[in-house]
């Protein structure tokens, strides 16, 4: 039996559907079966189709002086920028939430650096107009459907104010979100200035 695939992108709303068209021939005739996958919506500004999340590092680091600035200059020393940060202290420990502009190089710098993390997805939002009423219209919206956030902290951009979110249901709140007209950012929207 022989096989042919064929795609065909289509869209609806603001969500883009691949039909995947499969014939297989018995000799005689083809027999036609069709497949429906939903593809990753088109960011803000990013480059295709892509991810509408952003990878985060977790990093545990002890409650000593200049140990913060420390893991700032890894990030520096590879011209890696940072687009978000956040910083959470205990007695001992700190618990650092970190995005930067390449996920992969910030990686391969942590662990060279011996520093302790984890990593995670966020949704990134990009606020529109009055940031202060995009904020209730994303946890409106997210509230009727029952998503929690669990966290929330701003990008560093130079442009429009952004929002990384770490909700429930990550899969469920970038379709909620994108049918209200929000704009996701993906990790090529990240990139930081250009430097000489």
């Amino acid at each position: 039996m022989s096989r042919i695939d064929r795609k065909r992108r289509i869209r609806h709303g603001s969500l883009l559907f691949a039909k995947i068209f499969r014939a297989q021939s018995d000799g005689i005739g083809y027999a036609y079966d069709m497949e429906e996958l939903v593809l990753p919506p088109q960011t803000a500004g990013g480059a295709g189709f892509e991810s509408p999340r952003v990878r985060q590092f977790i990093i545990f680091l002890e409650n000593r002086v200049g140990r913060l600035q420390q893991l700032l200059s890894v990030f520096e020393t590879q011209k890696l920028h940072i687009a978000g940060l956040s910083i959470q202290e205990s007695s001992d420990a700190a618990l650092i939430r970190l995005i930067c502009s390449d996920h992969a190089a910030g990686r391969e710098a942590l662990t060279a650096s011996g520093f302790c993390y984890g990593e995670s997805e966020l949704l990134a939002i990009e606020l529109a107009g009055e940031s202060t009423k995009s904020l209730i219209k994303i946890c409106s919206a997210l509230l009727a459907a029952e998503i929690n956030i669990h966290y929330a902290y701003p990008l560093l951009r130079d442009k429009k104010a952004a929002l990384a979110l770490y909700v429930d249901d990550p899969t469920l709140a970038v379709h909620i979100l994108m049918r209200k007209q929000f704009k996701l950012i993906g990790e090529s929207d990240l990139l930081g200035p250009t430097r000489d």
